[in-house]
C-alpha cells in the first residue's frame, strides 16, 4: 500500500522592495588622450656649479638630465645604502654638493642638488 506524502508549507519568499528608478544618464563620451607634454621649465638648460660639475659634468643641462647623471654616479659608485636603500652615502665629491653631510636621503638629495643649480 503506498502513502501518501503530506504536503509541507513552504514559508512564503519576500517580495523584493520595489527598487527606484534612478533617470539614466547619457553615457560621456570618452575623451582623446593626449601625449603628456613635458613641462618647459624642466627642459631649460641649468646652468652647473663647479662642485656639482665633478659629478655630472660642466656643460648646461636640464635638471632632469641631472638627476639622470646624479643617479648613473651613485649606482656606478655603489653609493646608495645597502640597508635603508633611501640613503645616499656621499663620497668626496658629493659631500661638496651635499653641504658636508655624509649621508643623505634621496628626497633631501633633489634639495640639495637644486642649490647647485642656477
Amino acid at each position: 500500500m503506498a502513502t501518501k506524502k503530506k504536503a509541507v508549507k513552504k514559508p512564503a519568499a519576500k517580495k523584493p522592495a520595489a527598487k527606484k528608478t534612478a533617470a539614466k544618464k547619457p553615457a560621456a563620451k570618452k575623451a582623446v588622450k593626449k601625449k603628456r607634454a613635458p613641462n618647459p621649465a624642466f627642459m631649460k638648460p641649468m646652468q652647473i656649479s663647479d662642485a656639482l660639475a665633478k659629478v655630472v659634468g660642466n656643460k648646461p643641462m636640464p635638471r632632469t638630465e641631472v638627476t639622470k647623471k646624479l643617479w648613473a654616479y651613485i649606482k656606478k659608485n655603489k653609493l646608495q645604502d645597502s640597508v635603508n636603500r633611501r640613503n645616499i652615502n656621499a663620497d668626496d665629491n658629493l659631500k661638496a654638493v651635499f653641504g658636508g653631510k655624509k649621508t643623505v636621503t634621496m628626497f633631501e638629495m633633489t634639495k640639495l642638488v637644486n642649490k647647485h643649480l642656477s
